[in-house]
């Protein structure tokens, strides 16, 4: 085979279009901008300013913050309806909760008035029922009880609004309701809220339900009974350990303190559909 002519011209070499990508980074591997960046650079000449751009771009930024602050308003903004759908649901509940009231204070007083003619029926015929009568609506809740004892407040800690563990949770009343009831504790009371052998201590998302009805903190938890023994087993129980640790880690605070005369109110009276004394019979076969 011949050789080549030096004269002649080499002929060029075809490209694969497929490698055009691995050409571009081999032999230019600087954009065409930075590569005019660095020339003007190297021959000492200041990059053009783009007033006219940088005015524009101030422009838009302005306007588009200003849009976004209004639209933000504007959502914070509550419509007419809602407002007005809210202040009706809100009327509704204050006029329930009034009539609720209305209707438990009424059911107090007829409850009072059966108890008041059950006394004097039984008043001439055995007396010492009438006693056994009042001593049992003492012991199961039915009756208002007043007398010596202590009062333990729990609040929730200062981080309460961030931190949910620095909220006071169900089991915590519960640890202290157990320890005032095996130091001695006669008729206890959270928020008002008479507890009995059927009354439970849970949660229902955040809030705490005592006996089905919510309670909110501070959480006073009033006990009737021996204030010494009542103080001093509190304060050699588990709870009082349990309490300490929380105050230390999320704030959560509680204080106890002594009274000569207390008042836990009466607990509703259970209507007993299955249950029946012992020795009788319903009938059932």
């Amino acid at each position: 085979m011949p050789d080549a002519d030096p004269a002649q011209p080499r002929p060029a070499r075809a490209v694969d279009a497929s490698m055009t990508l691995l050409n571009e980074v081999m032999h230019r591997p600087l954009d065409p901008g930075y590569a005019a960046a660095a020339g003007r650079r190297a021959r000492g000449e200041e990059a053009p300013r783009a007033a006219v751009t940088i005015v524009v771009l101030l422009v838009v930024a302005i306007v588009l913050g200003f849009g976004t602050a209004r639209a933000a308003i504007e959502l914070r903004k509550p419509q007419p309806g809602v407002v007005a759908a809210r202040t009706l649901l809100q009327d509704e509940i204050t006029s329930t909760r009034a009539e609720v009231a209305t209707l438990t204070a009424q059911n107090a007083a007829l409850g009072t008035s059966i108890d008041t003619l059950r006394d004097s029926a039984l008043e001439f015929v055995d007396p010492e029922l009438v006693r056994t009568v009042a001593l049992d609506g003492f012991t199961n809740g039915t009756v208002a009880a007043k007398g010596p004892g202590i009062t333990v407040t729990v609040a929730d800690g200062a981080d309460a609004a961030t931190d949910p563990a620095a909220f006071v949770q169900d089991s915590d009343l519960q640890s202290v309701v157990n320890a005032l009831w095996s130091a001695g504790a006669e008729a206890i009371a959270i928020n008002g809220q008479r507890l009995t052998a059927t009354t439970s201590i849970r949660s229902a998302g955040s809030a705490i339900l005592v006996d089905l009805v919510g309670v909110a903190g501070p959480y006073e938890v009033v006990a009737i009974g021996n204030r010494n023994d009542l103080e001093t087993g509190l304060a050699r129980s588990s709870a009082a350990q349990q309490l300490s640790a929380l105050g230390s880690q999320y704030g959560i605070k509680t204080s106890v303190a002594t009274h000569e005369d207390l008042l836990v109110p009466a607990g509703p009276t259970r209507v007993l559909f299955s249950a029946q004394p012992l020795g009788t019979d319903n009938g059932d076969k």
